[in-house]
Order: structure tokens, then sequence, then C-alpha cells
């Protein structure tokens, strides 16, 4: 796999790294994208809706009016799906909308999209990333210095409170920890800017 550039905060080049074809470089597994997008948005879905039904609503305990000889409709309970106030009939109930996808497919839709940042040089690596405090200026001027100026996804081996304290606030920006990243951010963003670390740390997760 080809070598890329290493930068500092400064956005000067440091160095470079070899990223491992095993996770960077997988081809034909463009495919499992969708259904892995899909599975992690549903699986974000809540699912807390619920109405009530003609058991729950209040109300109807007793039969509105005798069954024959008054020229109405029959009628058991004023609190049927038909009368005003009655219980829904076939509505939504708390529910999980999580799809499960067998770990090998995950794991083949992660490398995809990790390659296709690769193959469209929208990837960045950083020597590393941390601030001594929470400087929101701070991190915006260094993500000027690197050239991102679209929405990026920064990823670390682990996450760091500081960091992501001061990029909370930055519009666009996504920061997440190697173990957690996932297809839908890496997609979502224009840029992936990983620490050497993160890179290692991505390789021993997701390789193959």
């Amino acid at each position: 796999m080809a070598k890329v550039p290493v930068y500092n905060l400064e956005g000067a080049v440091v160095g470079e790294i070899e990223l491992s074809a095993d996770v960077w470089n997988t081809e034909g597994k463009e495919h499992l994208l969708h259904p892995a997008v899909v599975a992690q948005l549903a699986s974000r879905r809540a699912g807390t809706h619920k109405v009530k039904g003609r058991s729950e609503v209040r109300g109807g305990g007793r039969k509105p009016w005798r069954q024959k000889g008054t020229g109405r409709a029959r009628q058991g309970s004023i609190r049927s799906p038909q009368w005003v106030g009655g219980g829904t009939v076939h509505g939504p109930v708390p529910r999980s909308y999580a799809i499960s996808l067998p770990k090998k497919v995950r794991r083949a839709a992660i490398r995809s999209a990790l390659t296709s940042k690769v193959q469209a040089g929208t990837i960045l690596v950083l020597d590393q990333l941390s601030l001594e405090g929470i400087k929101t200026k701070v991190m915006a001027q260094a993500l000027q210095k690197l050239g991102v100026t679209k929405k990026a996804l920064l990823v670390d081996a682990v996450k760091q409170q500081n960091v992501y304290l001061s990029i909370r606030n930055l519009p666009g920006v996504s920061y997440s920890g190697a173990d957690t990243v996932n297809v839908y951010d890496v997609l979502a963003h224009q840029r992936l800017v990983i620490t050497t670390a993160g890179v290692a740390r991505v390789e021993e997760v997701f390789s193959k």
C-alpha cells in the first residue's frame, strides 16, 4: 500500500506512514455500504411512539344505550374507535427498529468506506491530536492550516475530552474513537482526519 504523509497541527509534513492494504485497500465491497448505513440509521431510531387502544382510553364503562328499539346503530362503548375520543386501531406501539448485520459484513463495509477515502485522496494523517485545555479557537485554526474547510471526521485511538469539547461547536466537524468509527460517519464527512495512533488502532480492530 502506498505511503501517505503525516502532518502536525501546524500543517507541516513531519513524516509518512504506510497504510495496511487489508484495511485501506479493499476492492469490490461497495455493495455492502448501503445495508450498513441503513442498519445503522435504523438502530438510531428511538421507537418510543405510542397510541392508546380502546382498553387504555378513559371512559366507556357502560353500554351507551340498549341494544334494540332506539333506531340507532348498536354500540357497546363510547370509547370504540369510531367515537370521538375513542381508542386507535392498529396504531404504533413501542418497538425496536434495529437491524442486525453479520460481523463480517459490518467489518467489510467499514473497510470499503475507509478505502473510498484513500482512493479519493480525502484522508489526512496527523502525528497527534491533543490539547492542553479546551480551545475551540485553536482547533479551528489548526484545521484551517491543514486545509480542512469542509465537513470532517476526526478519529483518534481514544477520544480525549479536551479535543471533544474543543470541536463540538465547530460546524460540520465530528470526533470519534477508532473503536467506534462507523460507515455512516465516514461517508457523511468529506474529509477523514486520523492520527497515527488512530490508524494503528483501526488496523488492529478492522483487519481481516
